[in-house]
């Protein structure tokens, strides 16, 4: 035990004595927490909308103001024919092309059915889709209007409505912020955990100075603990100023109990630094650690289900996820801060990250290569 206390005491004193260092720990998770979540965002908003009104009557009148009213909505501009209109569409000027043919309110009053025509530039499938939903329940509210408006008793017989009541629960006012900060607060905690502990014992391969503890008695497990120690107390400070952060910017208060964040962040970060010395012991360069961490690191963070439900994905990234430790911190996190999941919810991934914790940190003890 007083090896590894005295390892540990080493490394605190030389991860410190680079100022690099804590600008690396304190610095830039800050930075990147703040701004980060203002522009992570995946709502579709101010969808350009350019209109091809060919009618000219009260009833485009009525229909273009409804559109200008709804706040997804920018109308770019109004052009008289359909070939300008998909010019702007070419030069990514608008979003979608409305077109209203003529006779469009004569239609109307005959009750001829008249149909509208949508172009929408797909190039941004999601925008697309999304955009297009938009436009569409606008056409529909301000169809239904129109019925309401014309058709009259006793042509009009009654039918009855069902009326649904509805209301959001763990995040009532929908706020996309309250669903990213956590996701990406982990995504940071991941990087700072992985990236300082590889590069760390890479750094003394290159420097010479593992010669040194390669010729002592001391044991491969205690050399890893050493190093595996420091790393851990530092991400849980970033841990820290990342949930004080979210508090402070983003008014986010867990609705759990924050002890079961550091509970479940304890384990987690064994596995993750587990899995940081691991590949520092197959690379000699910092170099070569920094690509296969990158590697490794966007391969964990693109399927964890930070931007893309995990559920909307192909079954063997499903699959990957079982094994995948960033994927079972996004989520608890979210699980904790916004539904306030109890220790009994936490429990199935607290225990699946630990066993890969243990799998990770025996593999690096084991592929160590020690010789005295």
């Amino acid at each position: 035990m007083t090896i590894i206390w005295t390892l540990i005491r080493k490394e605190f004193a030389q991860f410190f004595r680079d100022s690099a260092n804590i600008r690396m720990l304190l610095v830039m998770p800050v930075i990147q927490l703040i701004v980060l979540p203002l522009v992570a965002d995946y709502e579709v908003k101010n969808v350009r909308l350019c209109i091809v009104d060919q009618d000219h009557s009260t009833y485009t009148f009525r229909l273009i103001e409804k559109l200008r009213a709804n706040h997804h909505f920018i109308i770019q501009s109004a052009v008289p024919h359909f070939g300008d209109a998909l010019k702007k569409l070419d030069k990514d000027e608008a979003d979608v092309v409305l077109v209203i043919p003529e006779n469009f309110e004569q239609s109307i009053t005959l009750d001829q059915e008249p149909s509208l025509s949508a172009c929408i530039n797909a190039v941004n499938g999601q925008r697309a889709s999304v955009g297009g939903q938009y436009l569409l329940q606008v056409l529909q509210d301000f169809n239904m209007e129109l019925r309401l408006q014309w058709i009259q008793f006793p042509r009009f017989k009654p039918v009855p409505l069902l009326k649904v009541e509805y209301s959001y629960w763990f995040n009532p006012e929908m706020n996309y912020q309250h669903f990213m900060v956590p996701g990406i607060l982990v995504i940071l905690v991941t990087m700072v955990g992985f990236i300082l502990s590889a590069l760390n014992l890479v750094k003394e391969k290159e420097m010479g100075t593992i010669e040194q503890i390669n010729v002592s008695p001391i044991k491969k497990y205690q050399f890893i603990l050493g190093k595996l120690v420091p790393f851990w107390i530092f991400s849980q400070i970033v841990l820290s100023i990342g949930l004080l952060i979210a508090f402070v910017i983003y008014g986010i208060v867990p609705s759990g109990t924050i002890g079961l964040i550091y509970l479940f962040s304890s384990v987690y970060l064994m596995a993750i630094l587990g899995a940081g010395l691991l590949v520092s012991t197959f690379t000699e360069t910092q170099q070569q650690t920094m690509l296969i961490a990158f590697f490794f690191m966007m391969v964990c963070i693109l399927l964890s289900g930070l931007y893309t439900p995990i559920e909307s994905m192909p079954s063997w990234a499903q699959q990957f996820n079982y094994i995948n430790p960033v994927a079972y911190f996004v989520k608890i996190m979210r699980m904790i801060i916004m539904k306030g999941s109890s220790f009994s919810d936490i429990l199935p991934s607290l225990l699946s990250v630990a066993v890969m914790a243990i799998f990770l940190i025996a593999w690096a003890i084991r592929s160590y290569r020690k010789n005295y």
